[in-house]
């Protein structure tokens, strides 16, 4: 009875949407036999990731049913979906967590294709454009964590500022654009509302789409074999032989993709309701200059790197090296596109990918202990540090304590080692200077403190500061 009535609506939708030579392709698509053993579960991180993007979609949209993109009510609209929208927390929790499933599994498949050198021809542009893909992932994610309009998400607004300020002549432009106006305000939540919304959404449905029709176009990549390298002038004829021989990719390869994409949506739902959303932050406030931002792990190896890199390297970090690096992924295939696949006979292959991952590692483990955070927990200097130091020089320890700027330096030992030791500074430079470097700011690392120190405070710090190498010399100082 079911079966009779639903078979005209299902031959009438096929007539009116003309599925049926997709459905044929797909029927009559084969891939390499030796996809349809173990090699199989190594190709199906795409998929996965397509997974992703569509949890990511549907608890979007739903969550922009209610979210506010507005300076003065995003944050509170974000409480109300965690605390008191039905299955809001939930949205929420599905939200992050397919994020950092996506940032994964597009690293893992990269990782995948280049550890295979599935990346060679025909299939350049397969590499290519999963390497904008990646891109986008990154920015989407990062976007992502601004709209939560707390402190971590301002605090990512203000890194990426100062990124695309080191930019050469278009430095300041760059800057506006990100910001939306001259500082961080609504215009800059709006502005990343859009792109997070729609702008960033419809560039990777574009890409995966390309990228999709990519792999049917060329072929999914046969499990490398050693001895058998890519040669331009006869790889098509030899992989169109492997076909014929091959295996329907329907439902003999499809099946593990659907189980792997099903594991992946069933992971994002095990930890959104074992461990929640991510915790509310405290509202933003742009006046403070310090505060204890706390990224989303993804980006922790980054800040990290920045901590232990040298100074003065700092537009080569923050500018040209990402830039060097996506521009060398994206030559890789052009460059290589031809020669051995298998990691027989490509060991620098394993041996680059193995220090990527250990770098990547060990730089996120360090990111998520925050060593490039502020040192919230040093303690002013007093007596016991200073000694017989005149009052006016214990005033102005308390204060270069109490306005934040042993967060970030030492004197006499104490302190955060994000910048310089400031104990011999006097010996380097003269009060005047000093005042000025603290009240413009110095390079694109430290604040300008106009309008937030007092008069008063900035003569404390600059007679404390002046007093330093005389207290370190003292016996019994530090």
């Amino acid at each position: 009875m079911i079966q009779r009535l639903a078979l005209p609506l299902v031959n009438w939708l096929r007539d009116r949407l003309g599925v049926d030579p997709l459905l044929a392709f797909l029927a009559n698509h084969k891939v390499p036999a030796s996809l349809g053993g173990r090699a199989g579960w190594m190709y199906v991180f795409g998929m996965c990731l397509v997974a992703a993007f569509a949890v990511q979609l549907v608890s979007g949209v739903a969550l922009t049913t209610v979210y506010v993109p507005s300076a003065t009510l995003a944050h509170d609209s974000i409480r109300y979906i965690t605390e008191d929208m039905p299955f809001g927390a939930i949205l929420r929790g599905l939200h992050f967590y397919g994020a950092s499933a996506m940032v994964l599994l597009v690293l893992v498949h990269m990782l995948q294709v280049y550890l295979a050198g599935a990346y060679k021809y025909p299939r350049e542009m397969n590499w290519i454009s999963g390497v904008v893909l990646l891109v986008l992932v990154m920015a989407m994610a990062l976007t992502g964590q601004m709209l939560r309009w707390d402190e971590d998400g301002l605090w990512t607004v203000v890194v990426a500022a100062k990124f695309v300020a080191r930019v050469p002549l278009l430095g300041p432009y760059l800057t506006e654009f990100v910001l939306g106006g001259p500082t961080v305000g609504g215009a800059t939540l709006t502005r990343f509302y859009a792109l997070h919304l729609f702008v960033l959404p419809g560039l990777i449905i574009g890409l995966v789409s390309l990228h999709m029709y990519l792999a049917l176009h060329h072929g999914v990549s046969e499990p490398p074999t050693t001895g058998q390298p890519v040669d331009p002038a006869t790889y098509k004829a030899k992989y169109q032989a492997l076909k014929a021989r091959g295996i329907p990719y329907f439902p003999d390869v499809a099946w593990k993709e659907i189980v792997a994409a099903v594991a992946v949506v069933v992971a994002i739902v095990g930890l959104t309701l074992a461990f929640g959303p991510k915790a509310i932050g405290s509202p933003p406030d742009p006046t403070q200059a310090f505060a204890d931002p706390r990224p989303d792990w993804f980006v922790r190896w980054y800040y990290a790197f920045l901590y232990l890199k040298p100074r003065g390297l700092e537009s080569f970090a923050m500018v040209y090296l990402p830039i060097l690096v996506v521009l060398g992924l994206m030559l890789l295939p052009i460059l290589r596109p031809a020669g051995e696949r298998s990691l027989w006979r490509r060991p620098w292959a394993v041996v680059i990918a193995g220090a990527v991952v250990l770098a990547l590692g060990t730089l996120t483990v360090m990111g998520m202990r925050a060593p490039w955070a502020p040192a919230y927990d040093t303690q002013p200097l007093g007596s016991a540090e200073l000694g017989d130091a005149p009052p006016e020089v214990l005033a102005g320890a308390q204060t270069f304590h109490a306005r934040g700027c042993q967060y970030c330096h030492v004197v006499l030992g104490e302190g955060g080692r994000y910048g310089p030791d400031l104990t011999e500074v006097a010996a380097r430079i003269t009060p005047p200077e000093l005042t000025v470097r603290i009240v413009q700011g110095h390079g694109q690392d430290m604040p300008a403190y106009v309008g937030i120190l007092s008069d008063d405070d900035l003569a404390r710090i600059v007679a404390f500061l002046q007093a330093l190498p005389a207290r370190r010399d003292q016996p019994g100082m530090r």
